[in-house]
């Protein structure tokens, strides 16, 4: 290497590359946040060369103290990639070799920027996806506080944003509490193939130097060392499965933005923000707008961006390692960035809102919701389903036709339709009676929407203990 360079290669080269291809090649403006991870893994390289016999004890203490010393300058600051360090492998190397000299050089020995990258990366993003897990579990907390709250109101339920049956307003929340639940076993299952160690594998044929990489996987946390490497330095489904977890996050996230806007606005009325998780405009005085919930929808779409444009990169990668893999980067600390700021800013909003229950209750049986429970009472009076259907219907057109709710139709009314709608039928044709009726294991049915949430707080309080929250 030339005395005027930082560069981890160009022997073979008699000059340096063009202004225009160090800028196409230049990563440190945003890879330089996994700093702390490659100087992680380079001290465990320390240990595994020095097992080999490559280092010996003296030296291995001298570049203890040097990392010690970096990571300590990294994390205030005061050390910085400079202009000429290509990516943060090459800044580390550099600062280790004015704290060390030549020292400093042996420890690229068994090493490769293929294996080091991936090594770094897969630190870095079990790092930050055990801190995106913490902050949905906060939202789980914040929607199963509110779900508890509203055991007992009741509201419209809805298909194709129609009226469709009565629900406890506290089972409608609850329904994200279960998305978010998956989100969760999605990133533990994530990590059971991100918890695999590159380091070892060298360029892609691995080293001749007598190295452990079983041992190094170890001391960084990884439960294994791949056990392939050429698919070591070029496996990135790992990346993009992640980011499918991630714009699947972002989708559950736009859901519940969703319905709170739609909630929220003045045609529902069922809501109320909080000023503080709420905006106002600039020219009319009288507006709240739930811009968390308008944010949140917004930054799905961008989110699936990130997974849509890796897997575009991955899709035509031959053989080992190719450049185009410094792309798998941004879109993930974009996820990651996005993700972190948008769960706990959707958290607040949640656990902030002022229901209507009043305006629910009243809204809940009207659009006919009740209908169903008709034909379901028609059933257990032994009239086959498909009659019992057609009966219900007509109960409907009935009640259209005479401007009224189903619970307004009378006696003779009900049994001008049919002699099977005794006044038995009455019993389900208010809001009690039908929600108590569903009470099969998942229903709506209040006793077992508790149920479903006390189930629910065990499994919070699992995943808590599983991510590392303290209690």
């Amino acid at each position: 290497m030339s005395k005027d360079t930082t560069r981890l290669w160009g022997g073979r080269f008699s000059q340096g590359p063009s202004p225009e291809m160090t800028a196409l090649s230049l990563s440190t403006h945003f890879d330089w946040r996994l700093a702390p991870y490659d100087i992680a893994q380079t001290r465990a390289h320390t240990h595994v060369l020095a097992r080999a016999g490559l280092l010996d004890a003296d030296e291995v203490s001298h570049v203890e103290g040097a990392l010690d010393q970096l990571h300590a300058a990294v994390t205030s600051g005061d050390f910085l990639p400079i202009v000429e360090d290509e990516d943060v492998h090459t800044a580390i190397e550099r600062g280790l070799i004015e704290i060390l000299g030549d020292l400093g050089g042996k420890l690229r020995a068994g090493r490769s920027r293929n294996d080091q990258v991936a090594t770094d990366f897969r630190l870095y993003l079990r790092d930050h996806v055990c801190q995106i897990a913490q902050k949905i579990i906060e939202l789980q907390e914040a929607l199963l506080g509110q779900s508890t709250a509203h055991v007992m109101t009741f509201s419209p339920g809805f298909t194709h944003l129609q009226h469709a049956q009565p629900v406890s307003f506290g089972h409608e929340l609850a329904k994200h509490i279960h998305a978010f639940d998956r989100d969760l076993e999605r990133f533990a299952d994530w990590d059971v193939r991100a918890a695999r160690s590159p380091l070892g594998a060298g360029a892609l044929a691995g080293s001749s130097l007598g190295l452990d990489p079983e041992l190094v996987a170890q001391e960084l946390g990884f439960t294994q060392a791949l056990g392939n490497s050429i698919d070591a330095v070029s496996d990135r489904d790992w990346v993009a499965e992640f980011l499918f977890i991630g714009a699947m996050v972002g989708v559950h996230l736009s859901r519940i933005g969703e319905e709170v806007i739609l909630m929220a606005s003045r045609e529902f009325a069922w809501a109320k923000l909080d000023d503080s998780w709420s905006t106002g405009s600039s020219i009319m005085p009288q507006k709240k707008n739930p811009d968390i919930a308008e944010l949140a929808r917004g930054k799905s779409g961008r989110l699936i961006g990130n997974l849509t444009g890796l897997m575009a990169t991955l899709k035509g990668l031959p053989f080992g390692y190719n450049r185009d893999l410094q792309e798998d980067k941004e879109p993930v600390f974009d996820t990651v960035e996005q993700l972190l700021l948008v769960i706990p800013a959707v958290t607040g909003m949640i656990a902030t809102l002022q229901f209507d229950s009043d305006r629910m209750m009243a809204s809940a049986p009207e659009g006919f919701a009740l209908a169903t429970d008709i034909a379901e009472w028609l059933v257990r009076e032994g009239v086959p389903f498909r009659n019992a259907h057609e009966i219900a219907g007509a109960c409907v057109q009935m009640a259209e036709e005479n401007d009224c709710e189903l619970w307004d139709l009378s006696a003779e009314q009900l049994l001008s339709i049919s002699p099977a709608l005794t006044a038995g039928v009455s019993a389900v044709l208010n809001l009690e009676g039908s929600l108590s009726s569903r009470n099969a294991f998942g229903g709506t049915a209040p006793e077992r929407v508790v149920e479903q949430l006390e189930d629910l707080a065990i499994r919070i309080a699992e995943n808590k203990i599983a991510w590392g929250i303290d209690q």
